[in-house]
């Protein structure tokens, strides 16, 4: 029987699956106030700024469509921590690779990169549901609810600011942000899945 939501052991780890959700719903919109700003500078006219906008939205989303499905698939095969791990560590170095693009390819690159290693949301509501007893799972899921809002919020609020500075600092910021949920959950995150629970990836 899976532990329930408030044993003592996993309650560091369900505020990293916390952080971990928030993070991954920033990613979409911490971008919003200055990546159109880096596309002018780079694509050199309005014009030419609104259709790269347009492609590296869906980039991400397509990304974002197709990853979370295998990423939920791998974390059933290989267990969740692994999976939320590197999904973690992947997006502070995908934001490391926004702030330093140096053209719109590489741009468009990063934003794939963050829609793959953004997409750990399936493997972070299968955690939950591993630590949480039947009848408390409501209540596990609606606070990952709770976090992804505040990440909607929170990601045009961290750009918009931090913008106003220099449109490449927020993603500094993220990529630290990212690199110390990394840090912080490779020291209190527990494995959820026992290995006889494991499925083969399909």
């Amino acid at each position: 029987m899976s532990p329930s939501l408030p044993r003592s052991r996993y309650r560091p780890a369900v505020v990293f699956i916390l952080v971990t959700a928030l993070l991954d719903v920033m990613a979409m919109g911490v971008v919003i106030p200055v990546l159109p700003t880096l596309i002018e500078e780079f694509a050199g006219s309005n014009a030419q700024a609104g259709v790269w906008n347009g492609v590296l939205v869906a980039l991400w989303a397509a990304m974002q469509f197709l990853c979370s499905p295998v990423i939920g698939a791998l974390s059933d095969r290989y267990g969740r921590r692994p999976v939320l791990l590197i999904s973690t560590a992947g997006l502070s170095l995908d934001w490391m690779l926004m702030a330093l693009a140096p053209d719109l390819w590489w741009l468009a690159v990063g934003r794939m990169l963050g829609g793959m290693t953004s997409s750990s949301f399936t493997a972070v509501f299968a955690y939950m549901a591993d630590i949480t007893e039947p009848e408390g799972r409501s209540k596990a899921f609606g606070l990952i609810g709770a976090a992804f809002s505040a990440g909607f919020v929170a990601g045009p609020a961290l750009g918009g600011v931090l913008g106003e500075i220099s449109p490449r600092l927020p993603f500094w910021v993220a990529a630290g942000l990212s690199a110390l949920a990394f840090f912080y959950g490779l020291l209190v995150l527990p494995e959820s899945l026992p290995r006889e629970r494991r499925m083969a990836f399909s």
